[in-house]
């Protein structure tokens, strides 16, 4: 018996070996859905593309200017910064308003979503000129919401070069413009000499609002990618660096938490926060980040936080905090022998890019799915599509708080693993089927000449040269690393695998994309979408699928009376408020006011439902929240499909 068990002992790693061999081996031989099953589940869904109308008299440019250190990787140091978002910024009661960075002028754009009511006003650059400003900074993102919670949308826009700003929408505005919006600073100074910005130089790629500490107000997480410094300044040389590992880099820029403490309305609006620098272990806070999303797991409407990180591990964080005290603590997957550590929440070695929540087996909890690098012949890593394993939320909370993250990776079996080089994701009912698709933007930097070879040497580099910008190879104008992606949306076929509907419904353009913005623009119960794509145009989706099945369209406010003024207002979301639907046959359908998650696309804050076409009647919805005074409450309503405002304060009252 002894003997026995030693020989298996020495025979172990083989075994092992042989059992993943032969479970790759059957992943790749999974069979694919027949053209006939593709060509139907297509015919479900149906997109118009629209030009999205932009401001004139900028100059263009096709990269950057940088650091002479990174003058050699300037397109590489371009990479990032298209952005997008959707809400109802003018009170019209539609996310029919895009807040969109485009990387070919630097500026965020204010304009109306194109199509049914596209001419309301004209489109405009926010003018942050208000504050300290110089020519080394760009905006990375807008993330819309109620700072100063007031009633009407404000917005978050994070930089490289230079702190956030807050454009806080003015009571007495009588028109969307820029006059309609104050910039105000996220960190106050002293900042400027002069009248330039001096001020530090922060180079954020990921941000994320929610009520971290459940005092019924919102606040915001800032994530940064390269660590404080000159990124985009070309007049100097020094004061940057890259990462200093491929699979373990923890050398990026610092993360910030800000807790709300105050704000005012009016025509000179006002918010304040207590900036907070230690909530995370130093490690994990200067993680290379690229997403971001704050989505309560476990039903006790405090919000876990997921961080995308790129050439490292990401990281998700338990939350254990209490009104005043923002308090995270990491949880990680449990490894087994035939799950690779890479395949665990909290130990990859991948390059995390964007990250979404969302419920796609209808068992009640959120699954997620995370963007990495997945390029055939390039670098191959693997998308995750973590499906939760616990029983309901209960075990959920029970195993978070042991530290354990209860999710299992199922991508290469769902046939979603493998895309490209990918960035933001929607995870988003499109044709209200009842099953969500899942929307991917990929593609890094487009060219004619294919780098593909030398990024593969440069993986391979012994980590000891890596943080020096000097041993990186050439990425400039005209250079190739997954120039030519495209758009991803994957839909789940009879047999509970995806596949990738792009080429079919027209959404294959082979230009980098970056971020997805969603939300129904024209009231038709269907969901639209907005893409910033990088050094190209922007642009939106009109959704015309046919036959679409039942849905819930949910707007929800908060009870505080919004100010009164010239302008609508689109009232106070009540970020992190969480929802869920149960219909006839016992399926759940779960969604949340989300803060923003994802890459560097946003959500509305409405809450969508794809319920399928067997609903014709009124159904139950239990509504989670917390109200200003950070009471939560419960409430079980009976809602008919279609689009609905709930006022939630004490109770939930539809308008």
């Amino acid at each position: 018996m002894t003997a026995t068990l030693g020989w298996l002992r020495r025979q172990l790693p083989g075994i092992v070996a042989l059992v993943l061999v032969t479970s790759v081996f059957l992943i790749a031989r999974l069979p694919s859905y027949s053209a006939a099953e593709t060509a139907d589940l297509a015919s479900k869904y149906s997109f118009k593309p629209l030009s999205i109308a932009l401001p004139s008299g900028y100059k263009q440019q096709t990269i950057r200017k940088v650091n002479k250190d990174y003058t050699h990787i300037d397109a590489w140091i371009s990479s990032v910064g298209a952005a997008i978002a959707m809400n109802d910024l003018d009170g019209d009661g539609l996310s029919n308003d895009l807040c969109l960075v485009d990387t070919r002028i630097d500026q965020a754009v204010i304009t109306p979503a194109p199509g049914v009511g596209a001419g309301r006003y004209a489109p405009f650059a926010l003018d942050p000129s208000a504050l300290p400003v110089n020519d080394h900074m760009a905006p990375m993102g807008c993330v819309p919401g109620d700072y100063n919670e007031d009633g009407r949308l404000d917005l978050l826009v994070y930089m490289w070069g230079r702190t956030p700003i807050v454009y806080l929408a003015k009571t007495g505005a009588a028109k969307l413009d820029a006059a309609a919006y104050q910039a105000t600073e996220l960190v106050p100074g002293p900042n400027s000499t002069g009248g330039v910005y001096t001020g530090a130089q922060w180079n954020t790629n990921a941000a994320t609002v929610a009520d971290f500490d459940g005092d019924g107000h919102d606040d915001i997480f800032i994530g940064n990618y390269f660590a404080d410094g000159p990124v985009l300044d070309s007049t100097v040389s020094g004061g940057v660096h890259m990462n200093h590992s491929m699979s373990n880099g923890h050398n990026g820029g610092t993360d910030h938490f800000f807790r709300w403490t105050g704000a005012s309305a009016g025509d000179s609006p006002a918010v304040s926060y207590q900036k907070l620098d230690n909530v995370l272990p130093d490690a994990a806070s200067r993680g290379w980040e690229l997403g971001a999303s704050a989505t309560d797991l476990d039903g006790d409407l405090l919000p876990e936080l997921y961080l995308a990180n790129d050439f490292g591990p990401d990281r998700m964080f338990y939350n254990r905090s209490t009104p005043g005290h923002i308090k995270l603590s990491p949880v990680e997957g449990v490894r087994s022998p035939i799950i690779p550590k890479s395949k665990t929440v909290g130990h990859d070695s991948f390059k995390g890019m964007g990250v979404d929540f969302g419920d796609l087996n209808h068992d009640g909890l959120y699954d997620m799915f995370v963007s990495n690098i997945t390029t055939s012949w390039g670098i191959e890593e693997s998308n995750f599509q973590f499906m939760a394993t616990a029983k309901n939320q209960g075990d959920m909370r029970a195993k978070l708080r042991e530290g354990v993250a209860p999710f299992k990776d199922e991508s290469a079996a769902a046939g979603t693993a493998w895309s490209g080089w990918g960035w933001d994701i929607k995870i988003e009912d499109f044709n209200n089927g009842g099953e969500p698709a899942i929307a991917q933007a990929t593609g890094f930097v487009k060219g004619q000449i294919d780098r593909w070879p030398q990024l593969q040497e440069l993986a391979t580099a012994n980590d000891q040269l890596l943080q020096n910008p000097f041993w990186w190879p050439n990425a400039n104008a005209g250079d190739d690393i997954g120039g030519h992606q495209t758009l991803h949306f994957f839909v789940k076929g009879p047999e509970g695998r995806y596949v990738d509907l792009a080429r079919e419904l027209g959404l294959a353009v082979p230009v980098p994309t970056r971020g997805i913005a969603t939300g129904d623009a024209d009231g038709d119960g269907r969901l639209d979408f907005a893409v910033a794509r990088q050094w190209e145009e922007p642009v939106f989706y009109q959704n015309q699928s046919p036959a679409t099945g039942a849905y819930l369209d949910l707007k929800l406010v908060r009870d505080t009376p919004a100010a009164e003024g010239a302008l609508p207002a689109a009232g106070s979301p009540v970020t992190g408020a969480q929802v869920c639907a149960k219909t006839p046959d016992g399926r759940m359908y779960v969604g949340r006011v989300d803060g923003s998650s994802g890459h560097s696309g946003r959500r509305t804050t409405d809450v969508h439902l794809g319920l399928g076409q067997n609903v014709t009647g009124p159904i139950p919805v239990k509504i989670n929240w917390r109200d200003r005074n950070g009471q939560a409450h419960e409430q079980e309503l009976q809602l008919a499909p279609g689009r609905h405002t709930l006022v939630l304060g004490s109770t939930a009252k539809e308008k």
